[in-house]
């Protein structure tokens, strides 16, 4: 689905310029553990982000609910998990930090619905 690859392109975007403005802009501005998160939201920023567009590319083969779920679930997945450590590490509001688990469930789940539609599909 195209709207996969267009949601892919843009969180790799995303991803590499939140990447640099950790390295750049936050550098001397946060401790080092709220780096370390920010990094860490970055990482799995861009692993999902691989993640959407190789399931933008198998929904051309494999059009089925399970795939389209896996795509979203990977795109909430960014959204909850990285954006909450991006919130989380420049705020220090652990309410924010407490969201982060959700994001991984919805990560958890949709590599279970791309391996599933994977193996019964191709």
């Amino acid at each position: 689905m195209k709207l996969f690859l267009l949601l892919g392109a843009i969180n790799g975007f995303l991803a590499v310029a939140l990447g640099a403005f950790g390295a750049h802009g936050l550098e001397g501005k946060l401790s080092e553990k709220a780096l370390t998160t920010w990094d860490k939201a970055v990482t799995y920023q861009m692993f999902h982000t691989v993640a959407l567009l190789f399931t933008g590319l198998l929904i051309a083969k494999i059009q089925t609910g399970g795939m389209m779920w896996a795509g979203w679930l990977f795109f909430i997945g960014i959204l909850l998990f990285s954006g909450s450590l991006y919130i989380y590490s420049t705020t220090g509001i652990k309410t924010f930090a407490m969201i982060t688990p959700l994001g991984g469930v919805a990560f958890l789940i949709g590599w279970v619905l791309l391996g599933y539609a994977m193996v019964k599909h191709l």
